[in-house]
Protein backbone atom coordinates (compact mmCIF):
# COMPACT_ATOMS: atom_id res chain seq x y z
CA UNK A 1 0.00 0.00 0.00
CA UNK A 2 2.59 2.54 -0.20
CA UNK A 3 4.87 4.28 -2.57
CA UNK A 4 7.48 2.72 -4.72
CA UNK A 5 11.15 3.30 -4.18
CA UNK A 6 11.52 2.56 -0.48
CA UNK A 7 14.27 0.20 0.61
CA UNK A 8 14.28 -0.91 4.19
CA UNK A 9 16.25 -2.92 6.67
CA UNK A 10 14.10 -5.99 6.74
CA UNK A 11 15.09 -6.95 3.18
CA UNK A 12 11.43 -7.16 2.22
CA UNK A 13 11.66 -6.70 -1.50
CA UNK A 14 8.08 -6.97 -2.59
CA UNK A 15 5.25 -6.01 -0.36
CA UNK A 16 1.73 -7.23 -0.09
CA UNK A 17 0.32 -5.13 2.66
CA UNK A 18 2.93 -2.53 3.14
CA UNK A 19 5.12 -0.85 0.60
CA UNK A 20 8.70 -1.39 -0.41
CA UNK A 21 10.72 -1.00 -3.49
CA UNK A 22 9.99 -3.50 -6.27
CA UNK A 23 6.39 -3.82 -5.20
CA UNK A 24 5.04 -5.21 -8.46
CA UNK A 25 5.04 -8.73 -7.08
CA UNK A 26 3.52 -10.07 -3.89
CA UNK A 27 1.93 -7.71 -1.47
CA UNK A 28 0.89 -9.11 -0.35
CA UNK A 29 -5.03 -24.84 6.05
CA UNK A 30 -5.77 -26.71 7.51
CA UNK A 31 -7.61 -26.37 10.77
CA UNK A 32 -7.94 -29.41 12.98
CA UNK A 33 -11.48 -30.52 13.13
CA UNK A 34 -13.08 -32.42 15.93
CA UNK A 35 -13.94 -36.02 15.33
CA UNK A 36 -17.60 -36.77 15.46
CA UNK A 37 -19.30 -40.01 16.28
CA UNK A 38 -22.92 -41.11 16.23
CA UNK A 39 -24.20 -43.72 18.64
CA UNK A 40 -27.68 -45.01 17.96
CA UNK A 41 -29.42 -47.49 20.26
CA UNK A 42 -30.58 -50.33 18.04
CA UNK A 43 -34.24 -51.17 17.81
CA UNK A 44 -35.76 -54.59 18.59
CA UNK A 45 -34.15 -57.64 17.09
CA UNK A 46 -35.94 -59.45 14.31
CA UNK A 47 -36.15 -62.46 16.59
CA UNK A 48 -38.36 -60.67 19.10
CA UNK A 49 -41.99 -61.86 19.09
CA UNK A 50 -44.37 -59.80 17.05
CA UNK A 51 -46.29 -58.89 20.21
CA UNK A 52 -43.30 -57.08 21.76
CA UNK A 53 -43.50 -53.28 22.05
CA UNK A 54 -41.11 -51.49 19.65
CA UNK A 55 -38.09 -49.67 21.09
CA UNK A 56 -37.61 -46.10 19.80
CA UNK A 57 -34.02 -45.15 19.14
CA UNK A 58 -32.89 -42.00 20.99
CA UNK A 59 -31.72 -38.91 19.14
CA UNK A 60 -28.15 -39.53 17.98
CA UNK A 61 -25.48 -37.72 19.98
CA UNK A 62 -22.63 -36.11 18.12
CA UNK A 63 -19.30 -35.55 19.82
CA UNK A 64 -18.10 -32.00 19.09
CA UNK A 65 -14.64 -30.62 19.61
CA UNK A 66 -14.69 -27.91 22.26
CA UNK A 67 -11.76 -25.48 21.96
CA UNK A 68 -12.74 -23.88 25.27
CA UNK A 69 -13.23 -26.69 27.82
CA UNK A 70 -14.10 -25.33 31.27
CA UNK A 71 -13.42 -21.76 30.12
CA UNK A 72 -16.66 -19.76 29.85
CA UNK A 73 -14.87 -16.58 28.76
CA UNK A 74 -13.16 -18.37 25.90
CA UNK A 75 -16.50 -19.81 24.85
CA UNK A 76 -18.03 -16.32 24.85
CA UNK A 77 -15.28 -14.96 22.60
CA UNK A 78 -15.59 -17.94 20.28
CA UNK A 79 -19.32 -17.35 19.98
CA UNK A 80 -18.76 -13.64 19.31
CA UNK A 81 -16.25 -14.06 16.48
CA UNK A 82 -18.45 -16.72 14.89
CA UNK A 83 -21.18 -14.08 14.58
CA UNK A 84 -19.09 -11.83 12.32
CA UNK A 85 -21.17 -11.42 9.19
CA UNK A 86 -19.23 -11.80 5.91
CA UNK A 87 -22.23 -10.55 3.89
CA UNK A 88 -22.25 -7.24 5.75
CA UNK A 89 -18.50 -6.99 5.30
CA UNK A 90 -18.93 -7.58 1.59
CA UNK A 91 -21.67 -4.95 1.40
CA UNK A 92 -19.42 -2.39 3.12
CA UNK A 93 -16.54 -3.22 0.78
CA UNK A 94 -18.75 -2.72 -2.27
CA UNK A 95 -20.02 0.57 -0.87
CA UNK A 96 -16.50 1.83 -0.20
CA UNK A 97 -15.29 0.93 -3.69
CA UNK A 98 -18.38 2.50 -5.30
CA UNK A 99 -17.01 5.98 -4.55
CA UNK A 100 -14.57 5.54 -7.48
CA UNK A 101 -11.56 6.55 -5.39
CA UNK A 102 -10.71 7.17 -1.74
CA UNK A 103 -7.49 8.98 -2.58
CA UNK A 104 -7.19 12.08 -0.40
CA UNK A 105 -7.22 14.31 -3.51
CA UNK A 106 -10.36 12.79 -5.04
CA UNK A 107 -14.01 13.76 -4.34
CA UNK A 108 -14.76 10.13 -3.48
CA UNK A 109 -12.60 10.47 -0.37
CA UNK A 110 -15.19 12.71 1.31
CA UNK A 111 -17.96 10.27 0.34
CA UNK A 112 -16.08 7.44 2.03
CA UNK A 113 -15.71 9.54 5.18
CA UNK A 114 -19.43 10.24 5.18
CA UNK A 115 -20.24 6.56 4.72
CA UNK A 116 -18.03 5.46 7.61
CA UNK A 117 -19.52 8.11 9.90
CA UNK A 118 -23.05 7.15 8.87
CA UNK A 119 -22.45 3.46 9.66
CA UNK A 120 -20.90 4.28 13.02
CA UNK A 121 -23.55 6.87 13.85
CA UNK A 122 -26.23 4.24 13.51
CA UNK A 123 -24.64 2.41 16.46
CA UNK A 124 -24.34 5.44 18.74
CA UNK A 125 -27.14 4.28 21.05
CA UNK A 126 -24.93 1.34 22.07
CA UNK A 127 -22.56 3.83 23.72
CA UNK A 128 -20.15 4.60 20.89
CA UNK A 129 -18.47 8.00 20.88
CA UNK A 130 -17.60 9.11 17.35
CA UNK A 131 -14.82 11.69 16.93
CA UNK A 132 -12.53 13.03 14.22
CA UNK A 133 -8.98 14.28 14.19
CA UNK A 134 -8.16 16.64 11.34
CA UNK A 135 -4.64 17.31 10.23
CA UNK A 136 -2.85 18.58 7.10
CA UNK A 137 0.06 17.10 5.18
CA UNK A 138 1.67 19.20 2.45
CA UNK A 139 -1.54 21.17 2.04
CA UNK A 140 -3.69 18.02 1.88
CA UNK A 141 -6.45 17.75 4.47
CA UNK A 142 -6.60 14.42 6.31
CA UNK A 143 -9.22 13.14 8.74
CA UNK A 144 -8.88 10.24 11.14
CA UNK A 145 -12.19 8.84 12.40
CA UNK A 146 -12.39 7.24 15.85
CA UNK A 147 -15.14 5.15 17.44
CA UNK A 148 -14.65 4.67 21.18
CA UNK A 149 -16.56 2.24 23.39
CA UNK A 150 -16.31 2.03 27.17
CA UNK A 151 -17.47 -0.81 29.44
CA UNK A 152 -21.21 -0.78 30.15
CA UNK A 153 -20.44 -0.03 33.81
CA UNK A 154 -19.90 3.54 32.73
CA UNK A 155 -16.25 3.49 33.73
CA UNK A 156 -13.97 5.95 31.98
CA UNK A 157 -10.62 4.15 32.08
CA UNK A 158 -7.60 6.42 31.75
CA UNK A 159 -5.32 3.62 30.54
CA UNK A 160 -5.34 0.03 29.39
CA UNK A 161 -7.11 0.88 26.13
CA UNK A 162 -7.02 -1.35 23.04
CA UNK A 163 -6.62 0.20 19.57
CA UNK A 164 -7.81 -1.63 16.44
CA UNK A 165 -7.12 0.19 13.18
CA UNK A 166 -7.36 0.14 9.40
CA UNK A 167 -6.74 2.84 6.81
CA UNK A 168 -9.57 3.85 4.51
CA UNK A 169 -7.71 5.94 1.92
CA UNK A 170 -6.60 4.44 -1.38
CA UNK A 171 -4.19 5.07 -4.23
CA UNK A 172 -3.56 3.78 -7.78
CA UNK A 173 -0.13 5.25 -8.50
CA UNK A 174 1.13 2.09 -10.19
CA UNK A 175 -1.25 2.69 -13.10
CA UNK A 176 0.68 4.63 -15.80
CA UNK A 177 -0.57 8.18 -16.19
CA UNK A 178 -2.87 7.93 -13.20
CA UNK A 179 -4.28 11.29 -12.06
CA UNK A 180 -5.16 11.25 -8.35
CA UNK A 181 -7.83 13.96 -8.46
CA UNK A 182 -9.93 12.40 -11.24
CA UNK A 183 -9.00 8.76 -11.91
CA UNK A 184 -10.25 5.64 -10.11
CA UNK A 185 -8.48 4.14 -7.12
CA UNK A 186 -11.03 1.57 -5.90
CA UNK A 187 -8.71 0.07 -3.28
CA UNK A 188 -10.78 -3.07 -2.70
CA UNK A 189 -8.03 -5.17 -1.14
CA UNK A 190 -5.99 -2.14 -0.11
CA UNK A 191 -7.74 -1.40 2.17
CA UNK A 192 -11.50 -1.70 1.91
CA UNK A 193 -11.03 -5.20 3.34
CA UNK A 194 -9.63 -3.82 6.59
CA UNK A 195 -12.07 -0.90 6.74
CA UNK A 196 -15.10 -3.16 6.22
CA UNK A 197 -13.80 -5.48 8.94
CA UNK A 198 -13.65 -2.54 11.37
CA UNK A 199 -17.23 -1.59 10.60
CA UNK A 200 -18.30 -5.16 11.33
CA UNK A 201 -16.30 -5.07 14.58
CA UNK A 202 -18.31 -2.01 15.61
CA UNK A 203 -21.55 -3.96 15.18
CA UNK A 204 -20.22 -7.00 17.03
CA UNK A 205 -18.77 -4.95 19.87
CA UNK A 206 -22.08 -3.15 20.33
CA UNK A 207 -23.73 -6.42 21.32
CA UNK A 208 -20.67 -7.47 23.34
CA UNK A 209 -20.92 -4.31 25.40
CA UNK A 210 -24.71 -4.51 25.71
CA UNK A 211 -24.30 -7.97 27.27
CA UNK A 212 -21.91 -6.54 29.87
CA UNK A 213 -18.89 -8.34 28.43
CA UNK A 214 -16.63 -5.37 27.64
CA UNK A 215 -14.05 -4.79 30.39
CA UNK A 216 -11.69 -2.20 28.85
CA UNK A 217 -12.04 0.77 26.54
CA UNK A 218 -11.66 -0.17 22.88
CA UNK A 219 -10.99 2.33 20.11
CA UNK A 220 -11.62 1.63 16.43
CA UNK A 221 -9.42 3.95 14.35
CA UNK A 222 -10.14 4.55 10.68
CA UNK A 223 -6.86 6.16 9.67
CA UNK A 224 -6.40 8.52 6.75
CA UNK A 225 -3.25 9.24 4.76
CA UNK A 226 -1.68 5.82 5.15
CA UNK A 227 -0.87 5.88 1.44
CA UNK A 228 1.18 9.01 2.14
CA UNK A 229 3.37 6.93 4.46
CA UNK A 230 1.04 6.57 7.48
CA UNK A 231 0.59 10.32 7.95
CA UNK A 232 -2.76 9.94 9.70
CA UNK A 233 -1.68 7.38 12.29
CA UNK A 234 1.59 9.20 12.75
CA UNK A 235 -0.25 12.45 13.48
CA UNK A 236 -2.41 10.70 16.05
CA UNK A 237 0.53 9.03 17.76
CA UNK A 238 2.17 12.44 18.08
CA UNK A 239 -0.75 13.62 20.24
CA UNK A 240 -0.39 10.81 22.80
CA UNK A 241 1.49 11.57 25.99
CA UNK A 242 3.33 9.19 28.26
CA UNK A 243 2.33 7.06 29.97
CA UNK A 244 0.51 5.96 26.85
CA UNK A 245 -3.14 5.03 27.39
CA UNK A 246 -2.97 2.05 25.03
CA UNK A 247 -1.84 -1.37 26.14
CA UNK A 248 -1.96 -2.71 22.57
CA UNK A 249 -2.48 -1.64 18.96
CA UNK A 250 -3.65 -4.00 16.20
CA UNK A 251 -3.74 -3.03 12.53
CA UNK A 252 -5.50 -4.94 9.72
CA UNK A 253 -4.54 -4.10 6.14
CA UNK A 254 -4.99 -6.02 2.85
CA UNK A 255 -6.43 -9.38 3.79
CA UNK A 256 -8.64 -10.50 0.89
CA UNK A 257 -6.39 -11.85 -1.84
CA UNK A 258 -4.76 -15.27 -2.03
CA UNK A 259 -6.02 -17.97 -4.40
CA UNK A 260 -3.58 -20.54 -2.96
CA UNK A 261 -3.68 -20.61 0.84
CA UNK A 262 -5.21 -19.02 3.92
CA UNK A 263 -1.95 -17.42 4.99
CA UNK A 264 -1.32 -14.19 6.83
CA UNK A 265 1.78 -12.32 7.88
CA UNK A 266 2.04 -10.93 11.40
CA UNK A 267 4.35 -7.93 11.73
CA UNK A 268 5.53 -7.04 15.22
CA UNK A 269 7.50 -4.04 16.43
CA UNK A 270 10.35 -4.00 18.97
CA UNK A 271 10.69 -6.39 21.89
CA UNK A 272 7.67 -4.72 23.53
CA UNK A 273 5.47 -6.38 20.89
CA UNK A 274 6.75 -9.93 21.36
CA UNK A 275 4.06 -10.80 23.90
CA UNK A 276 1.30 -9.53 21.62
CA UNK A 277 2.81 -11.50 18.74
CA UNK A 278 2.74 -14.69 20.82
CA UNK A 279 -0.82 -14.04 22.00
CA UNK A 280 -2.03 -13.64 18.41
CA UNK A 281 -0.34 -16.88 17.36
CA UNK A 282 -2.01 -18.63 20.29
CA UNK A 283 -5.41 -17.10 19.48
CA UNK A 284 -5.22 -18.61 16.00
CA UNK A 285 -4.76 -22.04 17.59
CA UNK A 286 -7.10 -21.66 20.57
CA UNK A 287 -10.13 -20.61 18.56
CA UNK A 288 -9.29 -22.86 15.61
CA UNK A 289 -9.40 -19.89 13.24
CA UNK A 290 -7.37 -21.76 10.65
CA UNK A 291 -4.86 -19.23 9.33
CA UNK A 292 -2.14 -21.45 7.87
CA UNK A 293 0.58 -20.37 7.77
CA UNK A 294 0.57 -17.43 10.17
CA UNK A 295 4.05 -16.00 9.72
CA UNK A 296 5.51 -13.68 12.34
CA UNK A 297 7.90 -11.06 10.91
CA UNK A 298 9.96 -8.63 12.94
CA UNK A 299 9.59 -5.02 11.82
CA UNK A 300 12.65 -3.16 13.00
CA UNK A 301 11.53 0.35 12.10
CA UNK A 302 8.97 2.51 10.37
CA UNK A 303 10.06 1.55 6.88
CA UNK A 304 7.40 -1.13 7.07
CA UNK A 305 4.62 1.14 5.90
CA UNK A 306 1.76 0.03 8.12
CA UNK A 307 -0.39 2.00 10.53
CA UNK A 308 0.92 -0.13 13.40
CA UNK A 309 4.41 1.29 12.91
CA UNK A 310 4.10 4.64 14.76
CA UNK A 311 2.73 2.89 17.85
CA UNK A 312 5.14 -0.03 17.73
CA UNK A 313 8.20 2.14 17.32
CA UNK A 314 7.04 4.23 20.30
CA UNK A 315 7.07 1.09 22.44
CA UNK A 316 3.35 0.30 22.53
CA UNK A 317 2.83 -3.44 21.90
CA UNK A 318 1.75 -3.41 18.26
CA UNK A 319 1.13 -5.81 15.40
CA UNK A 320 -0.06 -5.57 11.81
CA UNK A 321 -2.00 -8.36 10.12
CA UNK A 322 -1.80 -8.59 6.32
CA UNK A 323 -1.91 -11.23 3.61
CA UNK A 324 1.78 -10.90 2.65
CA UNK A 325 4.64 -8.56 3.43
CA UNK A 326 7.52 -9.79 1.36
CA UNK A 327 8.39 -11.67 -1.77
CA UNK A 328 6.12 -14.13 -3.54
CA UNK A 329 6.51 -17.74 -2.50
CA UNK A 330 4.72 -21.08 -2.73
CA UNK A 331 1.93 -19.78 -0.47
CA UNK A 332 1.40 -16.41 -2.19
CA UNK A 333 1.39 -15.79 -5.96
CA UNK A 334 1.58 -11.99 -5.81
CA UNK A 335 -1.20 -9.44 -6.00
CA UNK A 336 -0.51 -7.40 -9.13
CA UNK A 337 -3.60 -5.21 -8.88
CA UNK A 338 -2.88 -3.33 -5.64
CA UNK A 339 -2.17 0.37 -6.14
CA UNK A 340 -3.78 0.20 -9.59
CA UNK A 341 -7.20 1.00 -11.01
CA UNK A 342 -7.80 -2.76 -11.13
CA UNK A 343 -7.94 -3.29 -7.34
CA UNK A 344 -11.67 -3.95 -7.63
CA UNK A 345 -14.06 -6.13 -5.58
CA UNK A 346 -13.83 -9.05 -8.00
CA UNK A 347 -10.13 -9.34 -7.08
CA UNK A 348 -11.04 -10.33 -3.51
CA UNK A 349 -10.41 -13.95 -4.40
CA UNK A 350 -10.28 -15.40 -0.88
CA UNK A 351 -13.20 -14.20 1.22
CA UNK A 352 -12.57 -17.07 3.61
CA UNK A 353 -9.15 -15.63 4.38
CA UNK A 354 -10.70 -12.19 4.83
CA UNK A 355 -13.14 -13.58 7.40
CA UNK A 356 -10.37 -15.47 9.20
CA UNK A 357 -8.28 -12.30 9.39
CA UNK A 358 -11.27 -10.49 10.90
CA UNK A 359 -11.85 -13.27 13.44
CA UNK A 360 -8.16 -13.33 14.38
CA UNK A 361 -8.10 -9.57 14.89
CA UNK A 362 -11.30 -9.39 16.92
CA UNK A 363 -10.53 -12.43 19.11
CA UNK A 364 -7.12 -10.99 19.98
CA UNK A 365 -8.68 -7.61 20.81
CA UNK A 366 -11.38 -9.18 23.00
CA UNK A 367 -8.82 -11.17 24.96
CA UNK A 368 -6.82 -7.98 25.49
CA UNK A 369 -9.85 -6.11 26.83
CA UNK A 370 -10.13 -8.75 29.54
CA UNK A 371 -6.74 -7.88 30.99
CA UNK A 372 -5.99 -4.98 33.34
CA UNK A 373 -3.51 -2.31 32.33
CA UNK A 374 0.08 -3.15 33.20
Amino acid sequence: MRAIGLFFALALVVTSCGETVRDIGGRPSSSPSGASSTNVTPGPSASVAATASPTIAPTPTVARFDPCPSNPRCALILSQIDQLNPYRMDADLNALTSFVSRDVRHPGHAKAQAYIKEQLGGLAYHGWKIESQRTVYQGIALENIFATLNPSSGAQPASGWVLVSAHYDSVANRTPGWRPAVDPAPGADDNATGTAALLEFARALSLWRDAGNLRSRIVLAFFDGEELFFKGSGAYMATLQKPYPYKAAINIDMVGFNPITDRLDLLWYTSASAGLRDRTLKVNDTYRIGVTPLNAQFAADGTTIMDAAPFGIAGIPSIAICQRYGENDATFPGNYTFHTVNDTPDKITNKGLWLKAAKLTLATALELTDEPAQ
